[in-house]
């Protein structure tokens, strides 16, 4: 089994790399740097060069995956990095149904203060591809830096802050690859570490077929507040999974 990691060269990307390569699993990478990729991930990842947000390069990167996993980030152009991302994933998947699982982030359904446009740009990257009807899951994780055992799911948005480990959030992804259908977000506390992913998120209210939301979300972001070209995107998107 091979699987495509987007974002490989980051934090939880590498992690996320290094557990799938351990479990015994094919990795592919796609890069905007591919000497740096194979200097950073090492010989055992297949690598190749291209934008994320190109539709062409991720129809390449696509052939022979068996999942998706999203762990790219950057604060430079929000649009562009997690929504633009996100449309060019859904346009190279085309018909196919391969699982997806996205690395979003707590705090993104808060459509307000300094973070506002990271955050909507974040939460209109996880409405497109729920949209599409691809296989889905989506991890929002708390900040980076825990040192607590055990990693717990929560939905709902509420919690503006609490901290997670880096390997919890590769589990969470790798795991959620065979759990679609969720939304959560993962946090650190005190605790035996998780060792059935598949019953945590069967704990967990599964998010309604292509709707833009997560389950138990908060209704702050109407779909018809959202820019014309977004509102465009959608509705070709649901029309292409209902074909």
């Amino acid at each position: 089994m091979t699987l495509l990691v987007l974002g490989a060269t980051g934090t939880i990307g590498r992690e996320v790399v290094a557990q799938l390569l351990s479990g015994g699993r094919g990795v592919r990478a796609l890069t905007r740097n591919a000497a740096r990729a194979r200097r950073l991930l090492g010989a055992d990842v297949q690598v190749v060069e291209g934008d994320l947000t190109s539709s062409a390069a991720l129809a390449g990167a696509l052939e022979g995956v068996e999942g998706i996993v999203l762990t790219h980030g950057g604060d430079s152009d929000p649009e562009r990095i997690y929504y633009g991302a996100a449309k060019a994933l859904v346009d190279a998947l085309g018909e196919r149904s391969i699982p997806v699982a996205l690395m979003s982030s707590i705090n993104v359904t808060r459509g307000s203060g300094s973070y506002a446009n990271l955050m909507n740009w974040k939460r209109r990257g996880e409405r497109i591809l729920r949209a599409s009807g691809v296989p889905l899951t989506v991890i929002r994780p708390g900040w980076f830096g825990s040192t607590e055992p055990r990693a717990a799911l929560q939905q709902g948005d509420t919690v503006s802050y609490g901290p997670v480990t880096n390997a919890q959030v590769a589990q969470a992804l790798i795991a959620g690859l065979d759990n679609p259908g969720y939304t959560a977000e993962l946090f650190s506390g005190p605790g035996a570490p998780v060792t059935d992913w598949t019953a945590a998120f069967g704990a967990l209210d599964a998010d309604q077929p292509r709707a833009l939301d997560g389950a138990r979300d908060p209704a702050s972001l109407p779909e018809t507040s959202e820019p014309e070209r977004v509102r465009a995107d959608l509705a070709t998107a649901r029309a292409q999974a209902q074909a």
